[in-house]
């Protein structure tokens, strides 16, 4: 079953739609993060696309990601609750709520702006090359798991 497809303006409305019901209050239904601290999580997969503040990984890292992580992520199975987070997604002390939320939403409107041949064979980080399903599976699938999380 094809995930909803992120880079149509149907698809990122209703994901905004979501992440604007989440309150600095909302609880999570598992994990440990804060709700904002939620928000800064998601904005990294974002922030490795678009802008360089992240470490690349070096060759083998690389070959290990995408050898054993990359189907993980952009497949279309749902990820578990609790999963393990790379490094680079563990985030850590209090975060501006409305910044937090007003930054991700930026970036999915972004991103759905770019559409499907902004990222058809564009590189990953940690994967190489993508397909556009696979683009979608990685930014979709990451962004419903959390706000399920948070019951939105």
């Amino acid at each position: 079953m094809a995930l909803p497809n992120i880079f149509t303006k149907e698809v990122s409305n209703k994901v905004i739609e979501r992440t604007n019901i989440l309150t600095p209050t909302t609880q999570a239904n598992w994990g440990k993060m804060d709700v904002s601290q939620m928000l800064a999580h998601l904005s990294v997969m974002y922030e490795m696309v678009y802008e360089d503040k992240h470490k690349k990984p070096n060759a083998f890292m690389k070959f290990i990601l995408k050898s054993f992580v990359k189907n993980t992520v952009v497949n279309e199975k749902p990820y578990k609750r609790n999963s393990q987070t790379a490094p680079a997604f563990i985030i850590k002390g209090e975060r501006d709520f409305e910044a937090e939320k007003n930054r991700l939403i930026a970036y999915i409107i972004k991103t759905e702006e770019l559409g499907e041949a902004g990222f058809d064979g564009k590189e990953s980080n940690s994967f190489g090359k993508l397909n556009k399903t696979e683009w979608n599976n990685l930014f979709y699938k990451h962004i419903d798991h959390h706000l399920t999380q948070f019951g939105v």
